[in-house]
């Protein structure tokens, strides 16, 4: 009998932790939320669900991307494709990234040339593309700001990176396959990092609450002046759906040609 109310009670004792587990008495309560409480709800999806090759970003709360250092572009002065590796907390990478691009598109549009990124992974398969069309960037231009399109796999849309008109500050907008806004990234309003790292904070729709952010490490003078090396480092909720994790890795290729890139040409 005692085995038997001691089982009991180690039931009532998992059932605030474990999913399914029973609660014979009934004596768990759960308050309801509170009115107006800021909460962040993420989208869960149930297992198996993930687009191939996603499956190493639902574990992780910070995507480090580091661009290669261009050596080529360093000596002649030119702009060549970017490559990029993104890599977990423990400076391992998952994925390399580079870019598709002519290079009448890269010398004349320069950072706001249109591209396709190819997201690899180690085994050498593409799991996600990166569209970027020929678009302006200019507040003047409010009609034909910069996008992304992302698949994940290759040819099936999951979200869009759009930029919103603002006279002050950099944002944008984190949409779902069907246009839908998920969330906003609202940057400062100089973004040119000198001595310090630069933060794009990601809120919710409402801009009330900020559930993570991006950050553009700063790497030294000489680093910053003299290549084209930039770094940065996405941290999110673990929880967060790996199709808006992809989202926020095309955002970082956008800030990078938006807002961080030179070469020794323009210097």
């Amino acid at each position: 009998m005692a085995s038997k109310d001691a089982q009991n009670q180690r039931s009532r004792d998992l059932a605030g932790f474990l999913p399914g587990a029973p609660d014979p008495d009934h004596s768990l309560q759960v308050s309801p939320p509170t009115p107006g409480h800021q909460a962040w709800q993420p989208g869960l999806r149930p297992p198996g669900s993930l687009p191939p090759g996603l499956e190493h970003l639902s574990q992780l709360d910070l995507i480090i991307i580091h661009q290669q250092v261009e050596l080529l572009g360093m000596i002649l002065g030119t702009e060549t494709s970017n490559k990029y590796e993104i890599k977990n907390s423990l400076g391992q990478r998952i994925y390399f990234a580079v870019e598709e691009s002519i290079c009448f598109n890269r010398t004349f549009c320069s950072t706001l040339r249109a591209c396709t990124l190819k997201v690899i992974d180690n085994s050498g398969r593409e799991v996600m593309t990166v569209n970027r069309p020929l678009r302006c960037s200019s507040c003047w231009c409010p009609c034909s700001l910069q996008e992304l399109e992302i698949q994940a796999p290759p040819g099936t849309i999951v979200g869009y990176v759009t930029q919103k008109w603002d006279p002050f500050l950099p944002k944008f907008t984190i949409q779902n396959a069907n246009k839908e806004d998920v969330l906003k990234i609202v940057g400062p309003c100089a973004t040119c990092g000198c001595f310090g790292d630069v933060d794009f904070e990601v809120k919710t729709i409402n801009e009330k609450l900020t559930i993570g952010k991006i950050s553009k490490y700063w790497s030294g003078f000489v680093n910053d002046v003299f290549t084209n090396a930039d770094n940065f480092g996405i941290h999110v909720p673990v929880d967060l759906d790996v199709t808006v994790k992809a989202a926020m890795i095309g955002a970082c290729f956008l800030f990078d040609f938006m807002f961080f890139e030179h070469s020794l040409a323009g210097l």
